[in-house]
């Protein structure tokens, strides 16, 4: 890698051009990627491609005047200093509101500009300076005018049900199997030995082991394509870890020597547990907050006595 002192005039109007151009096609990325679900940004963003093209056009313009027709090929991986951009290809679905975080730095035209010494490319870079000081704004009077309050709260919505379809349903599937299916061999052990340690062991197992099949069965359930679910795999993770954690949460109080109290302690935490899952349909599932919970506690007792009753006998 070239340090940015290094670099000749020639140089520095090069990398310009292929910056310009980078930028340019990300801009037709963020457009193309965000179609489907947010047309209106996608417009937002054809916009600010427009934009980029303009300002690589002028310095191609500058750089055979001053150089010729051979543009030498030097990209932002070449030069020390750059951050290095994700591949825009590998992300999908595209968030739209980290694409809206993408913003052009001025700070580049600012130092080239600063250290060349030909008056017309100085010329140039401080007017480049002044338009990308004045991106942010045209980016935001894009977003007004492409945006109404309207087509926003659409597009809220539709990111919402994005994020509840590939990271909520998953995590919650895996936090209630979790949270429920592992009371019964949890509390059977418990009332079966009255030991805080085999319980344990046994809460331990069974978390793990939910975790492991419940992470599999929702990554092999569908590939994502048709549904919009997202990656199998992310899906799969989210909904083992989250299984494993349900179940975790009312075994490690059995870590307590004291069966008695390890035993109330499960108890409080079985409640806490419920209490989230309930707080989670409501929230992102528009449940009720009643039937939320008669659903949810019902499933619960229901559990419990299972596991109590086939421990007693």
């Amino acid at each position: 890698m070239k340090k940015f002192h290094e670099l000749s005039e020639r140089e520095v109007l090069a990398l310009a051009i292929a910056l310009e151009e980078e930028d340019e096609r990300v801009y037709a990325d963020f457009a193309e990627g965000l179609r489907q679900d947010y047309p209106a940004s996608a417009a937002m963003f054809e916009g600010m491609r427009e934009e980029e093209s303009g300002h690589r056009r002028r310095l191609i313009e500058l750089f055979q005047q001053k150089f010729g027709e051979h543009i030498p090929l030097i990209r932002r991986q070449d030069v020390r200093g750059f951050v290095e951009r994700p591949a825009l290809w590998l992300i999908r679905p595209l968030r739209i509101e980290a694409v809206r975080k993408e913003v052009e730095t001025r700070r580049f035209y600012e130092k080239a500009a600063a250290r060349t010494e030909d008056a017309s490319i100085r010329q140039l870079l401080d007017d480049l300076i002044n338009e990308e000081r004045e991106h942010e704004e045209r980016a935001q009077e894009l977003d007004k005018e492409k945006l109404p309050a309207n087509v926003k709260a659409d597009e809220e919505r539709a990111q919402r049900r994005l994020f509840v379809l590939q990271i909520v349903q998953p995590g919650l599937a895996g936090l209630m199997d979790g949270s429920v299916s592992t009371l019964a061999p949890v509390f059977a052990a418990a009332f079966a030995t009255h030991s805080s340690n085999d319980a344990f062991l046994v809460g331990l197992a069974a978390s793990a082991g939910a975790g492991i099949s419940m992470g599999f069965a929702e990554a092999l359930s569908d590939d994502g394509s048709l549904t919009g679910r997202g990656h199998p795999w992310v899906r799969g993770v989210i909904c083992g870890a989250m299984t494993a954690l349900g179940g975790i949460g009312h075994t490690l109080p059995f870590l307590l020597r004291d069966f008695r109290v390890a035993l109330w302690a499960a108890g409080g935490v079985v409640v806490a547990e419920l209490g989230v899952i309930t707080w989670i349909r409501h929230r992102y599932m528009d449940s009720p907050w009643i039937s939320a919970a008669l659903q949810v506690g019902l499933g619960g007792v229901l559990v419990f006595i299972t596991g109590a009753l086939i421990g007693n006998s």
